[in-house]
């Protein structure tokens, strides 16, 4: 099974943008939750915290899922595999268990990033690879460059903007898609469908849009400061949501917010529309 996919993995603490205490105080919370998959990145500053934070956590390494991401800056025969022995270093690991690509390569060649990636998991630094913020095109490409699975393509996914383009080529390619931004950062807090749909199962409009997401075949990727949120955010395994009430959040698509774009990240490629 994919790793991805395993039921402990389905749910992810991310931390950005969190450092020091603040990161350590919602870490430790979210291991009391039960969380046991976290997932950082060279680009967030925070490895060190976040690896100290699990070791603090007393929980066995085998219990954990942690991801990581190599930034677009270390996309470099000479700076790729020391960049992520310094993230081991950094996280007090001999090994993630997925270590991703954070973004294409800016331009139209990814073949040296993706090599790179490969190469790095049969040095033994990580047990699985994947990708981050591919076009459905890229995916294609990916899956032709290597010659292992890639376990994901981590993406901001949420019912208020269209991903079915991405989701079609992960049928295609074989590499299923995880979700950040999962709540489009407060952003479908707006619209007063996702507490309408909540209130008949008892639930917030948080977690019915992260029900959706689980839903829609993706494992979905949180972040909190606070007990009660967190809490709220893992507590999303215990209903279903119809088809119709399904198919009332799939029509939100039409919104067409997206969070992360160009305006954030000057080198991101131009996603599928």
């Amino acid at each position: 099974m994919n790793i991805m996919f395993q039921k402990a993995n389905q749910r992810v603490f991310g931390t950005f943008p969190l450092k020091g205490d603040a990161l350590r105080n919602a870490i430790a919370a979210a291991i009391d939750t039960g969380y046991r998959a976290f997932d950082t990145a060279q680009a967030y500053g925070n490895e060190a915290d976040t690896g100290a934070a699990l070791a603090e956590s007393g929980i066995a390494r085998d219990e954990l899922c942690i991801t990581t991401k190599v930034t677009v800056e270390n996309f470099s025969q000479e700076r790729f595999m020391s960049s992520v022995e310094q993230s081991l270093r950094d996280l007090k690991l001999d090994r993630v268990d997925i270590l991703l690509l954070h973004w294409p390569t800016p331009g139209d060649d990814i073949k040296l990033s993706l090599e790179l990636l490969q190469e790095a998991q049969e040095r033994g630094f990580a047990s699985t690879i994947g990708i981050s913020n591919y076009t459905a095109a890229m995916m294609r490409q990916a899956r032709q460059i290597t010659g292992v699975p890639l376990v994901t393509n981590q993406v901001e996914f949420h019912p208020l903007l269209d991903q079915r383009k991405l989701l079609a080529a992960a049928s295609e390619t074989g590499i299923p898609l995880s979700s950040y931004c999962s709540v489009a950062r407060g952003e479908v807090f707006k619209h007063p469908l996702f507490a309408d749909i909540g209130a008949t199962y008892g639930k917030s409009a948080a977690q019915v849009v992260l029900r959706w997401v689980l839903q829609k075949g993706l494992p979905i990727n949180t972040m909190s400061t606070k007990p009660g949120n967190i809490r709220s955010n893992f507590d999303v395994m215990d209903f279903t949501l119809s088809s119709i009430d399904m198919g009332r959040i799939d029509a939100m698509n039409a919104v067409g917010f997206r969070v992360v774009g160009k305006r954030l990240i000057p080198y991101a490629p131009d996603f599928d529309t």
